[in-house]
């Protein structure tokens, strides 16, 4: 008698961790989800690189699912336009990888030269989630090198915005230089106060006067280089005939400047050059801080982002794929399953089923006929199709979209707390330091006037609360970056705490774009119950794993021929059964499908009912809406009214549900909110959205993976996060807050600097010991301040 060895399957996918939901996956006595997963383990197997898997439990990414065609790297046109640099062996290329995620991940791909001995080098840059490689394009083309990161599960994300160069900024930012000459005089200017400071010994004494002079070689390169924005911003503020903080600011570093010449040249004293040296390092530490924003993530993605990079024409029977730029109107062009429509075109031959949801808001795809016009924009569903081009990329109705004038209103001007104050307190620090002045020339005491005017500017220069507002608001969008909700930079969390009125969309913003809800509408027995589940566990399509998980716990049997037709359904052989399941037209069936949607099964051509699938609304939607009561609620869709009862109860009873708008519809509707003198916030998700979520005060843009193409927008929330809409605006307004009583600190600050300052006598040492302090304490109180709300907020 043999003895078998019963073996365990695990639960879990060894490569990428995803459920396995079909067996058979099996290679080196471990379990993988798909043939996608076993592969790549062999190819990292078979090239003696199993430490991938010991830096993550889990490191891969599921290979389920299917990849782009990638013919088009082939032509040299397009191919040139995406590489960074190329000589006769070695070319030079950046991808954007946006499965980027682990400390695995950079292993894998920093080590791809021992997969392949033709790549040369490879660098990753984690935060960008962008890969520089060389390769030896005699031996290795560029389609290969794409194809191999693909076959490892890495695939690039290639986008028009790559090949239009134009579009590109290269990444210098001056700003570090300068920072870095401020923090180097700095700290030699202190370092040479530090006798002045303690009292001079003899030998001190005897270099007094080389460490004032050197003390203001060191302001020099400080005040013309690393100050230089702040009286550029100051000359063109006074000229606009508006004051800002940076009016202030450069007063006070010239007056610095200024009062430590002449104590220096005269020898009558230290001067200040520590205290310059120091005010501009801080305050371009601030201005830095300010500025961070996310790389890996575009807040202004247009039209390019979302086309295909290049398309397939055909021409004399023969295909062939060319740039987008060179498609023109009468070109002949093939478009695959799941491949965007790149122009308006006619129907040509093949069956269309075109998911148009990005661009309308309609979540069920419309099915065209011969000799139909299909608007660019629009994602083919089913088998290849032929098209006939008869509007250029740049006439197209999806491009026209994003060109509207009436969505340009990228410079909206929000007065944030800091430029609101700022021209009172110029003008009261003007008035303060006039003041003094005019009171002790009445008194005739020249050097008192002159000490108390230059005092008063300089222990009054804004810098504590120059740097309030941006330390407090990087804290929060770091609070907001670990909770999945990415914002544009620090304005925009100013202008979320002011906002009053918010817009939903519908499909893909309060819905999930999961299905969640799944019943039969008919009658199966238990013996065709197991016909379907063996049926559906063939295919990698969602609805059919969504009905493998509702036919749970049953054993399936073999399949003696399985066909599947893209877009239609497929049909199984199972011994004298034959199980069709698919559409309506696919199996015959008579019923209307208007309502839901549904996936219709028949055995033997006998139709034996449908599975009714739904999309949910998002986890605790009733909830969220109920949080943000406080606030005033409206909805506009795209789609249609079939579920305005449901949402009637879920949104209180003066929100306004609006339904089959049109993007120009959503636009109109956003500026009359704004008309009635609403700050409005516009949360959206699709093409359809992009002109409100751009006329809206804040647009906030909902995505189930960040890395894929969304609209632009001042934020994008994660749409695992959703539910924590209501925590992060409150936290928004907790931030103004805490910039409010930052500003009220600045103040006592002033005030006792002042209170010495108007009397004409202001020691280096108290100047250099008050505004460090000031600096310090306003950095350390909005740092803790904001993060210990956040922790209240639960985020």
């Amino acid at each position: 008698m043999v003895e078998t060895k019963e073996i365990q399957v695990a639960q879990h996918c060894f490569h990428c961790g995803d459920a396995i939901e079909l067996a058979g996956y099996r290679y080196a006595e471990h379990d993988f989800c798909c043939l996608g997963c076993q592969t790549v383990y062999q190819i990292l197997n078979e090239n003696n690189m199993q430490s991938y898997y010991r830096y993550n439990q889990h490191p891969g990414k599921s290979k389920q699912g299917k990849t782009a065609d990638l013919s088009y790297l082939n032509e040299a046109a397009i191919a040139d336009k995406l590489i960074d640099f190329k000589d006769e062996q070695i070319t030079i290329i950046t991808f954007y990888i946006p499965v980027i995620h682990c400390s695995s991940c950079i292993w894998l791909l920093e080590n791809l030269y021992k997969i392949n001995p033709h790549v040369v080098s490879s660098k990753v840059d984690f935060m960008k989630k962008q890969a520089s490689i060389t390769f030896k394009h005699n031996d290795l083309s560029l389609y290969d090198l794409v194809e191999l990161l693909v076959s490892i599960g890495y695939e690039p994300k290639i986008t028009l915005q790559d090949v239009v160069k134009e579009g590109k900024k290269v990444n210098s930012n001056p700003l570090i230089a300068k920072i870095a000459v401020a923090g180097f005089c700095f700290g030699n200017s202190m370092m040479l106060s530090f006798p002045e400071y303690f009292g001079l010994a003899g030998f001190e004494k005897s270099y007094s006067v080389f460490f004032g002079y050197a003390n203001l070689l060191f302001t020099l390169p400080v005040l013309c280089y690393s100050a230089s924005d702040y009286f550029k911003s100051a000359f063109l503020s006074i000229r606009q005939k508006r004051l800002n903080l940076d009016v202030p600011l450069a007063l006070g570093i010239f007056i610095l400047f200024l009062r430590t010449a002449y104590e220096v040249i005269s020898q009558t004293g230290a001067g200040f050059g520590d205290t310059l040296c120091s005010l501009v390092f801080f305050i371009l530490i601030g201005k830095w801080v300010q500025e961070r924003t996310y790389y890996h993530i575009s807040f202004e993605r247009d039209y390019r982002s979302y086309f295909p990079v290049a398309v397939t024409t055909i021409k004399e029977g023969k295909e062939k794929s060319i740039q987008l730029a060179d498609l023109h109107v009468g070109d002949r062009i093939l478009v695959r399953n799941n491949e965007i429509i790149p122009a308006d075109a006619v129907l040509l031959h093949g069956e269309a089923c075109v998911d148009f949801s990005f661009v309308t808001g309609e979540s069920k795809p419309i099915s065209k006929i011969l000799g139909e016009v299909i608007y660019a924009g629009g994602r083919q569903m089913a088998e290849a199709i032929e098209l006939e081009v008869v509007k250029s990329v740049s006439q197209s109705y999806l491009t026209k979209l994003w060109n509207n004038d009436n969505y340009k209103q990228y410079d909206r001007q929000f007065q944030t707390f800091i430029s609101y104050i700022s021209k009172y307190f110029t003008i009261a620090l003007l008035l303060i330091a006039v003041s003094s002045t005019v009171f002790w020339m009445v008194g005739q005491d020249a050097n008192k006037a002159w000490g108390a005017f230059t005092a008063v500017l300089i222990i009054a220069c804004p810098c504590a609360l120059a740097l309030s507002s941006p330390f407090t608001l990087s804290a929060a969008l770091s609070v907001f970056d670990r909770n999945k909700f990415y914002v544009k930079n620090t304005d925009a969390i100013e202008q979320m705490a002011a906002i009053d009125a918010l817009v939903f969309d519908k499909t893909g913003t309060i819905s999930s774009p999961t299905v969640s809800g799944i019943a039969f509408e008919g009658f199966l027995t238990q013996e065709e119950k197991v016909l379907v589940y063996s049926a559906c566990r063939n295919s990698s399509h969602p609805l059919s794993r969504e009905i493998v998980k509702w036919l749970d716990h049953i054993e399936p049997v073999p399949v003696d021929r399985y066909e599947e037709k893209i877009g239609e359904g497929s049909i199984t052989q199972i011994g004298k059964y034959t199980i069709k399941i698919g559409s309506a037209r696919f199996v015959h069936a008579p019923k209307n499908t208007e309502d839901a949607s549904y996936v219709f099964v028949s055995i033997n051509d006998k139709v034996k009912g449908s599975f009714a699938m739904e999309q949910s609304w998002r986890t605790g939607l009733a909830g969220i809406i109920h949080n943000l009561r406080n606030y005033d609620l409206h909805l506009i869709s795209g789609d249609n009214d079939r579920k305005k009862e449901v949402l009637k109860e879920i949104f209180p009873s003066s929100t306004r549900l609006l339904f089959n708008q049109s993007p120009q519809d959503k636009l109109n509707i956003i500026n009359m909110f704004k008309g009635d003198g609403r700050n409005v916030c516009m949360i959206g998700d699709g093409l359809n959205d992009a002109g409100a979520l751009k006329a809206a005060d804040l647009g906030i843009a909902v995505s189930d993976d960040i890395n894929n193409f969304s609209p632009g927008c001042d934020a994008i929330l994660d749409g695992a996060a959703f539910q924590k809409l209501p925590q992060f605006f409150a936290f928004s307004k907790d931030a103004v807050r805490v910039i409010h009583l930052s500003f009220c600190i600045s103040l006592f600050y002033n005030v006792i600097g002042l209170s010495f300052a108007v009397q004409g006598e202001m020691s280096p040492l108290f100047a250099a010991i008050l505004m460090p302090i000031s600096t310090v304490t306003i950095i350390s109180f909005t740092s803790l301040l904001t993060r210990w709300f956040a922790k209240r907020r639960g985020l």
